[in-house]
């Protein structure tokens, strides 16, 4: 398999501005998520109805814990991640992929924390009589509105980590250079994945 080499950055002057640019938007899109996720994790710590029903809390609902959870991870990661984009530092591979990896992966947690908790919330707000599933919503509305807009919330958050997905992927691979494409004696366009020997 070839070598990957990495592309040589010059800084100039006008680099310089841009640099500081992108680095204070990217520091910016990892505080919002942060702000997020603990607006999202307190309005589900405090969802809980008492009534002539019974009671209902967020900690009844496994998939409500996990939410939770995952949201106090994301905050972490982003205050985290949000100190280390700041700094006014070189970009290196492992920092690239180090970034590149934990975006995919908070992307992916917290998407399933909202996934889950939606079929929940529906379940809630529809019922299920395949499975005697009455409508919870009817008894516990305050519960169930808090529930919503949390994970609205954890969407929205979703969404950013989306995009910080796309930034660190592209400041990943863009350290790399293009595959070289090469014409075969049938007029065919081919690209190798490493550099052809002379």
């Amino acid at each position: 398999m070839g070598k990957l080499t990495e592309t040589p950055a010059v800084e100039t002057g006008n680099d310089e501005i841009g640099s500081a640019t992108m680095r204070t938007a990217e520091t910016l899109l990892r505080v919002l998520p942060m702000a997020l996720c603990v607006v999202a994790l307190v309005i589900m710590l405090k969802d809980s109805q008492s009534n002539d029903y019974g009671s209902l809390s967020y900690s009844d609902l496994g998939a409500f814990r996990y939410l939770v959870h995952a949201s106090g991870v994301c905050a972490g990661y982003s205050l985290l991640s949000a100190v280390v984009a700041a700094m006014p530092r070189p970009s290196t591979i492992s920092r690239a992929w180090a970034f590149f990896i934990l975006d995919q992966l908070l992307t992916y947690i917290i998407l399933a924390a909202a996934a889950i908790s939606t079929e929940v919330v529906y379940l809630a707000y529809k019922g299920n009589t395949a499975t005697t599933w009455s409508e919870t919503c009817g008894s516990f509305s305050g519960f169930c509105r808090k529930a919503t807009a949390s994970i609205a919330i954890t969407f929205v958050v979703t969404l950013c980590y989306a995009g910080l997905s796309l930034i660190s992927s592209y400041r990943l691979f863009s350290k790399y250079d293009a595959p070289i494409a090469f014409n075969t004696n049938k007029g065919i366009i081919e690209v190798s994945t490493f550099n052809p020997s002379p």
